[in-house]
């Protein structure tokens, strides 16, 4: 079965950096967009980032772009996020996803932003 495991997720300050991982197995990574989506406490989940079957595209939304940068190794099936210039707002429980609403996603990473 479809199988998402993220890691890299901590306490960080404001202005600080982070890379979040994540391992895929039970599907054919290299066939798929892949995918990071956040969920902040009390709200819905929301799309931050996608990555097209080789890597050679990816788009990010506005709230994060020039901050974090997406990246996969489809010989290791491992998906990345590079998280600079971390804010407050970006605290929030981070999945890897197969599908850019989240239907298809891992147990998360937490990322706290905070001083």
């Amino acid at each position: 079965q479809v199988r998402l495991v993220e890691s890299g997720g901590g306490l960080v300050q404001p202005g600080g950096s982070l890379r979040l991982s994540c391992v895929a197995s039970g599907f054919t990574f290299r066939n798929y967009w892949m995918y990071w989506v956040r969920q902040a406490p009390g709200k819905g989940i929301e799309w931050v980032s996608g990555i097209s079957f080789g890597g050679e595209g990816s788009e990010y939304a506005d709230s994060v772009k020039g901050r974090f940068t997406i990246s996969r190794d489809n010989a290791k099936n491992t998906l990345d996020l590079q998280m600079n210039n971390l804010k407050p707002e970006d605290t929030a429980l981070y999945y890897c996803a197969r599908d850019k609403s989240g239907t298809t996603r891992g147990q998360g990473t937490q990322v706290t932003v905070s001083s």
